[in-house]
């Protein structure tokens, strides 16, 4: 993994020549199409993963060499991080919280808490064939309480040797021969669907529901990593975070954590991206580069409470864009900007509206 990866994202650049129409409303004068399930729950695997592959590669492993800052099960008591599956779990319960339709869970054919075990016959079958060949999702459409629900099986891969040692070494494992790269269990994504005409296993959701799904999985990852790893750690003088984390031994600053992520998801070619933008940047590539996003930065500093949409035109494809506000979700974020030399405001406080997250989804 790079050191720094916060290039702006091809697809954004591209974007700036497009013509756009853009709502502070789900409304937009440009008729389009949905979102298939498959494809929707594939983005919201891609964050997961990619913000989990950040977390584990960069955080837990470079730290414990670093600093000899460990992960630990009973991280909250012994001063510790929260393992890899314990911060994936933090930010589901999170989404839960705000009563969101998405979840996202782990699970797996030999869990340590019982609560992590399939929960149907389906998840017992996709967690047996993901076992055998993890590139290939598992897929299926069910009925609750008279709503359609979408689920998504995907592998979980032993990612750190510290995901490797505790199931190996802990005494309520059922297995104890993980090796690193394994398939350890299955990550479980499913959310409710209304047919937008197209029936059968993956039907179109709407573009909207996508964005906020999206962005709710991205805003939980960055409140888990602020609050629980960030402000919790400096608060303790463990450790702290700092714009040079590479060079100075410590944690990526809130911004740069979710930056990474885009990179990672670009590599996967599913054609989506995400941008943090803002009317005072630091960094001029993260200022404005269109009339969509200087009006949708206009429009969520004002109103912080929904996104400003629009519809971009490229080579003959649509794509669906939301601009939600990015708030000051640490202290880190609030000292980063109101100390930098660079940085065009100075005044800044906890909660307030920074700038803007910008996530540009393909639609069918």
């Amino acid at each position: 993994m790079r050191k720094v990866l916060i290039a702006l994202p091809a697809t954004a650049l591209l974007l700036i020549v497009c013509f756009f129409t853009g709502s502070a409303s789900a409304n937009s004068s440009e008729k389009i199409s949905g979102i298939s399930a498959s494809r929707a729950a594939d983005s919201i695997h891609s964050i997961i993963e990619a913000n989990r592959t950040i977390y584990s590669e960069v955080i837990v492993e470079r730290l414990a060499v670093a600093i000899s800052l460990k992960a630990t099960e009973n991280w909250k008591n012994e001063d510790t991080l929260p393992l890899p599956a314990q911060f994936l779990a933090l930010s589901s319960h999170m989404i839960k919280e705000k009563g969101l339709d998405i979840n996202y869970r782990l699970t797996s054919l030999w869990p340590i808490n019982d609560s992590n075990k399939p929960k149907s016959k389906f998840e017992l079958s996709a967690l047996k064939k993901v076992l055998k060949d993890p590139s290939k999702t598992q897929t299926t459409v069910t009925s609750l309480n008279g709503n359609k629900i979408f689920t998504a099986v995907y592998p979980d891969l032993a990612v750190t040797k510290a995901c490797v040692t505790c199931h190996n070494n802990h005494p309520k494992s059922p297995k104890r021969d993980f090796k690193l790269g394994d398939v350890m269990g299955g990550i479980v994504i499913n959310f409710p669907i209304d047919n937008m005409g197209k029936s059968g296993k993956d039907p179109l959701i709407a573009p909207e529901v996508v964005a906020d799904y999206l962005h709710a999985v991205l805003e939980s990852d960055r409140t888990v990593y602020s609050k629980y790893v960030v402000n919790r750690l400096q608060s303790k003088n463990i450790a702290y975070a700092s714009e040079h984390w590479w060079e100075e031994n410590a944690l990526l600053l809130p911004v740069q954590f979710l930056l990474n992520a885009s990179d990672l998801i670009i590599e996967k070619q599913l054609g989506f991206d995400f941008k943090l933008i803002s009317l005072w940047p630091i960094n001029n590539h993260n200022g404005a580069a269109n009339e969509f996003e200087r009006k949708g930065l206009d429009s969520v500093t004002r109103n912080p409470v929904r996104p400003f949409i629009g519809v971009s035109k490229l080579g003959g494809k649509k794509y669906f864009q939301a601009l939600y506000p990015d708030f000051a979700v640490s202290t880190a974020c609030v000292s980063c900007h109101n100390a930098h030399p660079k940085s065009p405001k100075k005044d800044f406080k906890l909660n307030d509206v920074m700038g803007g997250v910008v996530l540009t989804i393909p639609v069918e």
